[in-house]
């Protein structure tokens, strides 16, 4: 029986390192310290988490479950990057999902969240007036936090975490194909929906999310390019 027991301990315990490490990783590609394409190798991300080389591949697992890593035969895993397709398709599952977590959240939603949203608000604004890329970095999981928290908000676990994917895998997208340094989500934009559930509004701030996401998705540069040859590139 005890054998048993350690057993299962042992296995919780390994998920939960994996999660960690998993988790680690989407923040970093949501703050776009990792950028599309970066290699992760089994040994590099055991090493820099301390653990074996088995748990470290089943995190970068999970995250290519989630579209996050590639992982391709014989050459390891790599940050994921999104072609201009599946870019389109990441904001029209916005665009699908994130005002039906609007209405959820706004049902359920206290004094004591709005109260949590305007801080979150007000920390974004006090970034962005600031130089550097830790600000930088910081405004960027700002902004992200604004939708995540409208999820969490919503009380649907699952939603939550397909919002997590989907925050993470935008920001991906916004790294490679992000025209402006502006900030990628609408700091006056949060601050207008937030006004809009306040005001019992949902329609209007239904609206304003879609425009929001439309917003963001417009300062992408997703046209298709056409692949050169060697000498034609450097023919240009």
């Amino acid at each position: 029986m005890k054998s048993v027991v350690k057993a299962q301990q042992a296995e919780d315990s390994a998920e939960t390192g994996a999660q960690q490490i998993r988790d680690a990783i989407r923040e970093a590609i949501v703050e776009r310290r990792l950028s599309p394409g970066t290699k992760l190798s089994e040994s590099d991300v055991g090493n820099l988490f301390n653990v074996s080389r088995t748990l470290a591949r089943a995190a970068l697992q999970a995250l290519s479950y989630e579209g996050l890593v590639s992982v391709e035969k014989n050459r390891g895993a790599f940050v994921a990057y999104p072609s201009p397709d599946e870019a389109r398709q990441i904001f029209a599952a916005r665009r699908l999902v994130e005002p039906g977590i609007l209405r959820e959240a706004a049902a359920r939603i206290t004094p004591a969240d709005i109260q949590q949203l305007r801080h979150l608000l007000l920390e974004e604004g006090r970034l962005m007036s600031e130089r550097g890329q830790t600000a930088r970095r910081a405004e960027i999981k700002a902004s992200g936090d604004f939708h995540l928290m409208l999820a969490e908000i919503s009380g649907n676990a699952i939603m939550q975490r397909f919002m997590e994917e989907l925050v993470a895998r935008s920001s991906l997208v916004i790294a490679l194909y992000g025209q402006s340094t502006a900030s990628s989500c609408g700091h006056s934009e949060h601050g207008d929906i937030i006004a809009a559930i306040e005001n019992d509004d949902l329609d209007r701030a239904c609206q304003l999310m879609l425009h929001h996401i439309a917003h963001i998705e417009a300062d992408l540069d997703l046209r298709e390019r056409k692949s050169l040859g060697l000498k034609e590139a450097f023919e240009l």
